[in-house]
């Protein structure tokens, strides 16, 4: 464990706090016109996502974890339990479900995908940035609507509804962002 200052969190920063992990989600650093400096920090617990806001001066001491990542393959998903494989050593692992979230929605068979570990505990699951899928149903696109700047809906092979950009066909591939779930470019 590394011992930082109060204000030396960045958010993504894992904290030993309070006898939890938690991951920096937010973090403002505040000088008020009377008293100290301090850093109000949003967090999130790693192991039940329960949040919590606290402030830290730069005279406070905080252990930061240090996680371990490791690239490793999706394999299938059976009664809410993912499974995963590790490229090296082929051990496999099994992962709650709720673990990704509403980002399981992108997670395909054979994607290698970033887990993090404290010791030999599994905490989070980090998908590709970006991933390419195939748009199944939208409108026809509007003669003269393409020099606007709107967006029509999309149903992604996947089950997931996005907006596109009206030159965007029905069974056209294009690439979307996991984190915010958006239209990037096509494919």
């Amino acid at each position: 464990m590394v011992k930082i200052n109060g204000n030396e969190i960045r958010p993504g920063n894992v904290l030993e706090h309070n006898d939890g992990l938690w991951v920096a989600v937010k973090v403002s650093h505040v000088k008020p016109g009377k008293g100290g400096a301090f850093a109000q920090v949003e967090m999130k617990n790693l192991r039940n996502g329960s949040k919590l806001n606290e402030r830290f001066r730069s005279v406070d001491k905080v252990e930061r974890a240090r996680l371990e990542q490791k690239d490793q393959q999706f394999l299938y998903e059976s009664d809410n339990t993912l499974f995963f494989m590790d490229k090296a050593t082929f051990e496999q692992i099994e992962l709650p479900a709720d673990l990704i979230s509403d980002r399981i929605a992108f997670l395909e068979e054979g994607m290698t995908v970033q887990i993090e570990y404290y010791e030999d505990e599994a905490l989070n699951v980090t998908l590709p940035e970006k991933v390419v899928c195939k748009v199944i149903e939208t409108e026809p696109a509007v003669k003269g609507q393409t020099a606007s700047n709107s967006f029509k809906p999309a149903i992604l092979q996947n089950g997931v509804r996005i907006s596109v950009p009206p030159f965007i066909q029905q069974d056209e591939e294009i690439v979307v962002s996991t984190e915010t779930t958006e239209y990037v470019e096509r494919a």
